[in-house]
């Protein structure tokens, strides 16, 4: 029995838009989640899935492997180092290029 993730028939999208920010800012809404990011980056699919069985995503020193579902990031690289204590990642789905 595989232990990885099942994957619904949709596909992944292909951008995300990854917000640190501090975790007391988490939940106070979207406005005030984007006003209060540290950084903020657009990552891209790899079209590589991660150990932790979900795509992986990268742009300007952000890695992430995403759960497009739940809009959870399950693993992050910011600039080859994890995540510091305090900061919490936040994804919002970014547009498709046309």
């Amino acid at each position: 029995m595989s232990h990885q993730p099942h994957h619904p028939a949709r596909p992944h999208p292909q951008r995300f838009e990854i917000l640190l920010v501090p975790e007391h800012v988490e939940s106070r809404g979207a406005a005030s989640v984007a006003d209060s990011a540290v950084r903020s980056a657009v990552v891209e699919a790899t079209g590589e899935m991660g150990v932790s069985g979900y795509p992986r995503y990268a742009g300007h020193g952000i890695e992430a492997e995403i759960d497009s579902a739940g809009r959870a990031v399950e693993a992050l690289l910011v600039d080859g180092s994890e995540l510091d204590i305090g900061l919490t990642a936040v994804v919002r789905e970014v547009p498709a290029r046309g």
